[in-house]
């Protein structure tokens, strides 16, 4: 199974579905327009690599971008410990999933920005668990306009928990 959502602030401003809407943000704790289910039959191993998956999400989205002509984007460690400690609590059942606290997470990275956008994911099951992840984002709209945003910083917080679920965070900033 897999679960995405997508949020994006843009100086003040929600943009949901791709930026066809944009509305003042007024509800921080706003929830996404959509979600997705998918499921598959794959494996998932006993051990999981939080940092590995980490990486190699890194890589897709910046191997993604490059091939649509946009700058990759840098990592950074005070998102990752957002984007982490947000995925550790929709892992732990502290938070829900999806986008509740983005506004206190954004604040809390301590980095003047532009413009912010977060993506999250779960999934459980899947051979290659942040491919499925980042394939996911690519596939929605809401997504992949974070993706292909006009992004320069990022984030990527993994948490897998006891029942082998396994939660992915993105945080963008400019």
């Amino acid at each position: 199974m897999i679960r995405l959502f997508f949020y994006t602030v843009a100086l003040g401003t929600i943009i949901l579905s791709g930026g066809a809407i944009a509305t003042p943000v007024t509800n921080p704790a706003f929830m996404p327009e959509s979600s997705h289910v998918l499921s598959d039959t794959g494996y998932i191993a006993a051990s999981i690599n939080t940092v590995a998956l980490e990486q190699s999400i890194f890589n897709k989205i910046n191997d993604y971008r490059a091939s649509q002509g946009l700058v990759k984007l840098t990592s950074n460690s005070d998102i990752d410990n957002q984007a982490r400690i947000h995925s550790q609590n929709m892992a732990n059942g502290k938070v829900p999933f999806g986008h509740t606290g983005f506004s206190e997470r954004i604040k809390a990275i301590g980095i003047r920005y532009s413009s912010a956008g977060e993506n999250v994911a779960y999934n459980q099951g899947y051979s290659d668990p942040a491919k499925t992840a980042v394939e996911g984002w690519l596939k929605s709209p809401g997504h992949l306009a974070n993706i292909r945003g006009n992004f320069n910083k990022t984030g990527i917080g993994v948490a897998s928990n006891s029942r082998g679920e396994i939660y992915f965070t993105q945080i963008f900033l400019r």
